[in-house]
């Protein structure tokens, strides 16, 4: 049986006790408007033509990795765990040429990213699969500028491997800085991702993550179905930039530099808590789009959510960059902030500090079409599916039996969700940016326990979207609703 094919089974639900509340993190709307300055809307993406800019073949292909010593069969981009970077500078045009090399259909997602329909790479919805041995071109207009990423989007693929960090380079950055690293945390599997069912309970302990009482649904490394009311994936292990924290990737600074980190959650089921020991962030980008720049010891961002922070590198020494996951116990991700001269062993992490809540977050600009009252309201509700399946529901509907959200082009959209469960999901709408509070995004966690997120689009560019749950494993579980224009 395929990846795509197991979408429409549905799973065993374990569920638990309750779960540590995230309600600082929900994202609350500001209600007031905010004193920004206003964004033209963005005409609706078409299909670009003309000479490309930047140009790339990617073969996805069965690969072997070896994080650590361990050693696993992947699949991915380039024989490359994570892909190797694609960048470009913003008004480029970008052509992807791919080759599947897979057994099984594959496609790209290019996350976050407002592309022409016809390029966002979910199957059956935007295009049709692309089928083994065969290849699809990816064509579009590189902007706005930011830090994205891109993944497969067939059945659990991307928790194979099949992921790349993307940025686009502003032609005139909001922040100055020497230095950059793109930051990307994962979480790793040694064998092939199979949907969450009951039968998919391999042993391993339950637990949460402490730290201030933020700690979230979950179980342990080991596949079980936690305390917390969820099952997770049995991993070996969380990674930075494709290593495990026994051989931690490095980060080399100099004394005075400014370094910009660009942090990028492309886990396939885990939510991390993000700190750099003896060092500041001043966050300065979510999601890609710039903010006001925020100073905070540490933030959480769930899977596909994405943070631009600045470090200013005024104390020497060896520091360790960790991720923490909120929902497992797996041993944190680390990697080190090494200034020259500075010894082998880093300087941990002792406190997580001021966390950044949504509410810090203040966009550089906000379009002005999203001020005032909505032209149409979308309440929806995120739950489990009842009666001792593993499911996933929005109002009370499973992808793909479910109806789609309908739109009309040019409308101000608000959306609101309550979730009625114990487990925080990290929400993504493809195609468009939304206003949560004051902050521009594309993705953001709905806490648990009766959490409620508002955010508000504009519908500006025509087409069918998926709007999903990015824990794969929900999604796969039936999470997700077409939002179709008519």
């Amino acid at each position: 049986m395929t990846d795509r094919d197991t979408r429409l089974s549905r799973r065993t639900l374990l569920r638990g006790l309750g779960v540590a509340g995230l309600g600082t993190l929900a994202g609350c709307t500001s209600g007031s408007i905010p004193s920004i300055d206003d964004e033209e809307t963005v005409a609706p993406r078409t299909t670009v033509s003309g000479d490309p800019d930047v140009q790339a073949t990617l073969t996805a292909a069965p690969g072997t990795v070896s994080p650590a010593g361990s050693s696993a069969r992947n699949w991915l981009y380039d024989e490359s765990f994570p892909g190797s970077e694609l960048r470009a500078t913003e008004g480029d045009i970008v052509r992807v040429d791919l080759r599947n090399r897979l057994p099984e259909e594959t496609t790209i997602h290019w996350h976050g990213l407002p592309v022409p329909n016809s390029m966002d790479g979910v199957p059956d919805v935007t295009q049709q699969p692309v089928e083994p041995d065969e290849a699809f071109t990816y064509k579009f207009r590189a902007e706005p500028a930011g830090t994205y990423f891109f993944h497969s989007h067939v059945g659990l693929q991307l928790d194979r491997g099949l992921s790349t960090p993307l940025v686009i380079e502003e032609k005139s950055p909001h922040v100055e800085y020497d230095r950059e690293y793109t930051v990307v945390f994962d979480d790793y599997l040694t064998q092939p991702p199979e949907p969450l069912e009951e039968s998919s309970n391999g042993g391993g302990s339950s637990g949460g993550m402490g730290g201030g009482g933020m700690g979230m649904g979950g179980m342990g490394g080991g596949g079980r179905g936690g305390m917390m009311g969820d099952l997770r994936p049995p991993y070996a292990g969380l990674l930075v930039n494709g290593r495990l924290p026994a051989d931690p990737a490095t980060f080399d600074v100099k004394q005075g530099e400014r370094v910009r980190l660009r942090f990028v959650n492309a886990s396939s089921a885990t939510a991390f808590r993000v700190g750099v020991a003896g060092h500041e962030l001043r966050v300065s980008h979510a999601d890609g789009r710039p903010v006001e720049p925020v100073p905070v010891d540490s933030f959480v961002f769930g899977a596909g959510e994405r943070y631009d922070a600045v470090v200013e590198a005024t104390n020497p020494g060896a520091w360790e960059v960790r991720g923490q996951a909120v929902d497992g116990d797996e041993r944190p991700a680390r990697a080190v902030l090494r200034y020259g001269g500075a010894s082998r062993n880093p300087t941990r992490l002792s406190s997580w500090g001021r966390t950044l809540q949504y509410g810090d977050l203040r966009a550089k600009r906000v379009p002005e079409k999203l001020r005032g009252s909505p032209d149409r309201t979308l309440d929806l509700t995120l739950s489990p599916e009842m009666g001792g399946s593993y499911g996933w529901l929005i109002d009370g509907q499973a992808y793909p039996d479910a109806d789609p959200l309908q739109i009309q082009e040019g409308e101000h959209v608000r959306v609101k969700m309550t979730n009625r469960s114990p487990v925080l999901h990290p929400m993504h709408l493809h195609g468009h940016f939304f206003r949560v509070g004051d902050a521009m995004k594309d993705t953001v966690i709905v806490p648990g326990h009766m959490g409620s997120v508002t955010f508000d689009f504009l519908a500006d560019n025509p087409g069918e979207w998926l709007f999903h749950c990015h824990n794969l494993y929900h999604l796969e579980a039936g999470m997700a609703r077409v939002v179709k224009y008519v």
